[in-house]
């Protein structure tokens, strides 16, 4: 006898419901984390990076990136650097083997407002994981989401092909002008909106619905699809599987792996939110964003330039730390037993 529809809805749970829907991509550097909960694509960034990186299991890791440094040669500091580029790109190769998809690979984020040296470092990477035997169109490029980071992203999409993920997207300023840039991918915010709003505002707590991040991104995606543009959403940073959702239907979404787990126990009924056909309908006006505009609306914003400078920060505090810990364990290696 066959189960109906609801019945085997109800037994489903809210990610494979999900999934449904949307890309679901794995937010973490651990690679278990990946085998268990199968999501199509994963991202990283410095602070996953550096977390994984102090893990037993991922020390094969970090060593082998170390040889590959000193073998490089150069001043401390070069070395330091291809050491931490081939780590990044280590870990990618190795989530690969893993997913179907692609991996996003981070560019340091204390390059954030140098065009051209985001651009160099990304093709560097690319480099790296072409050397690993990795076709580029696996990997995409995480920069930040300033004017600068954005630039390199249109450079890096029309010029050679690299495939852009723009991150720490808080602005609807931001949004756009990634749009017009053409770049791949785009990860707004979610979770971090929120907790601006509940340290700064009187309210602490919000419905799904009406969360800020929730609402920011919901906008952004209607934009997208309303006005044809080719850049695809992945909702990001999320603090509550409510949150998650609330966004069924964006075109991805960037999960952890705790809260992956929760939704993979949840067997409540997961609603698309988001679809084209509703995107077309909204009322949202066409505005284009040259660089006077884009800094004045994003200026206009206080949330979203006070979490764009901090999470830049946050990811050069890790990047430093990662820097930190690779200097120790070369002056090991070098100084031998």
């Amino acid at each position: 006898m066959s189960q109906s529809p609801d019945k085997r809805r109800k037994m489903e749970s809210a990610l494979v419901q999900l999934k449904k829907y949307t890309v679901v991509v794995a937010d973490t550097g651990d690679f278990n984390a990946i085998e268990e909960y199968k999501p199509q694509d994963a991202t990283t960034n410095p602070s996953l990076i550096l977390a994984a990186a102090k893990m037993p299991n991922y020390q094969h890791l970090l060593d082998q990136a170390i040889k590959y440094g000193i073998a490089n040669g150069g001043t401390e500091e070069e070395q330091i650097t291809n050491t931490m580029d081939k780590l990044f790109v280590s870990f990618g190769v190795e989530i690969l083997k893993k997913i179907p998809g692609r991996v996003s690979t981070e560019v340091d984020a204390r390059l954030s407002f140098d065009k051209d040296e985001m651009v160099a470092r990304a093709r560097r990477l690319i480099a790296l994981y072409e050397e690993a035997g990795v076709s580029k169109d696996r990997v995409l490029i995480k920069l930040s989401s300033t004017w600068e980071g954005i630039q390199a992203g249109r450079e890096l999409e029309e010029k050679y092909g690299i495939h852009c993920n723009m991150t720490l997207l808080f602005s609807f300023a931001q949004a756009v002008a990634c749009a017009e840039g053409k770049v791949t991918l785009i990860s707004p915010f979610v979770g971090r909106i929120l907790d601006w709003y509940k340290e700064n505002t009187e309210r602490k707590s919000f419905e799904p619905h009406e969360d800020p991040g929730v609402v920011s991104v919901t906008k952004i995606y209607n934009y997208y699809k309303k006005f044809d543009y080719s850049t695809v959403v992945m909702g990001a940073s999320f603090r509550n599987t409510g949150e998650v959702k609330a966004l069924a239907g964006c075109d991805l979404l960037t999960i952890s792996p705790g809260l992956l787990g929760e939704l993979s126990q949840d067997h409540s009924t997961v609603v698309t939110t988001l679809t084209p056909e509703k995107a077309k309908a909204c009322d949202l006006e066409k505005i284009h964003m040259d660089e006077k505009t884009f800094r004045w609306l994003h200026n206009e914003d206080r949330m979203a330039v006070e979490k764009l400078s901090d999470g830049i920060r946050k990811f050069a505090a890790d990047a430093v730390k990662l820097e930190g810990m690779i200097k120790e364990k070369m002056l090991g290696v070098k100084n031998g037993p």
